[in-house]
């Protein structure tokens, strides 16, 4: 099976290359690396978790399309969140992006990589291997 590498790696501000795939596609699954809440411009979405995960959602959007795919193809995600009393607005903001069929689900509490991200989130996506 050929693996099908979408996007192209995240430059830091000082020019350093990410050594990751936004997502690569194998067959039917699409893998998406974990999306943070960066603007197309390469700022950050706004010190609020809801922002935030809107943010990473239409970045994940964005991915899957490369890939013939949408947020409804989406079968898990793991989420990171760095202040547990984010909890409830992140669910709220996350239920506006997934609709009434949300995919499988794991949430955890972790200091993230990125200064000021509040939420990161990963994703697995089926969708058939034509489209």
């Amino acid at each position: 099976m050929t693996l099908q590498r979408l996007g192209k790696p995240p430059v830091l501000k000082d020019g350093t290359v990410v050594p990751l795939s936004p997502a690569v596609r194998a067959g039917q699954h699409i893998y998406l690396s974990g999306v943070l809440p960066f603007r197309p411009d390469g700022s950050l979405a706004e010190d609020d978790v809801a922002a935030q995960t809107h943010q990473c959602f239409a970045n994940m959007a964005r991915v899957l399309e490369m890939a013939g795919a949408g947020l409804e193809d989406i079968a898990k995600v793991t989420v990171w969140l760095v202040r547990k009393e984010d909890f409830p607005a992140f669910n709220a903001a996350y239920a506006e992006n997934v609709g009434d069929q949300p995919p499988a689900r794991s949430t955890v509490c972790a200091a993230l990589m990125v200064p000021d991200a509040l939420v990161e989130i990963e994703a697995i996506a089926i969708a058939p291997a034509d489209a």
